[in-house]
């Protein structure tokens, strides 16, 4: 086998025609066509991050919103707590004051009540010391028995109240 100048240098010549050929028609158009997919790599990429961050910045006002509702929640609770514990002092002063706008009425009447009786106790007596005087007048009897009439009108006027 020898070695012959001429075959070497076609070759060569051959080999730069096809790398050329392949360069301008195959390498550049897959060249190309692997710069696209990087780049719509790289935006896919871009756009998960900034899906991400917004789903952190969502999840995070989210985690913010439940808070605040939480803690509404709680202000609400400890509000009734506070309404209902006013409502049941209130029921019970109420409450209270009737029973003693009851109590006064009750000591009115009992009072009103022994006024009547009192007074009809005296219209009795009254009564009675004129029925005793005419008795007295009529029967014409001595002191002695005038004072036992008196006494036993006055004892049994006593047991009557």
């Amino acid at each position: 086998m020898t070695f012959e100048w001429t075959t070497f240098v076609f070759a060569i010549i051959a080999f730069l025609i096809l790398y050329w050929l392949l360069s301008k028609y195959a390498f550049g158009p897959l060249f190309g066509i692997m710069e696209k997919r990087k780049e719509h790599i790289q935006e896919q990429i871009q756009s998960a991050e900034k899906n991400r961050q917004e789903t952190e910045k969502l999840l995070a006002e989210q985690k913010r919103a439940i808070q605040e509702a939480k803690q509404q929640a709680y202000e609400i609770m400890e509000q009734a707590r506070a309404t209902s514990a006013s409502q049941a002092e209130e029921i019970i002063r109420q409450a209270k004051e009737e029973a003693m706008r009851l109590k006064e009425e009750a000591l009115k009447d009992i009072e009103n009540e022994k006024n009547k009786a009192v007074a009809a106790v005296r219209s009795q007596v009254s009564a009675m010391s004129v029925l005793i005087a005419s008795k007295i007048i009529e029967k014409q009897i001595d002191e002695k028995s005038q004072e036992q009439l008196i006494e036993h009108y006055l004892n049994e006027v006593g047991g009557r109240q």
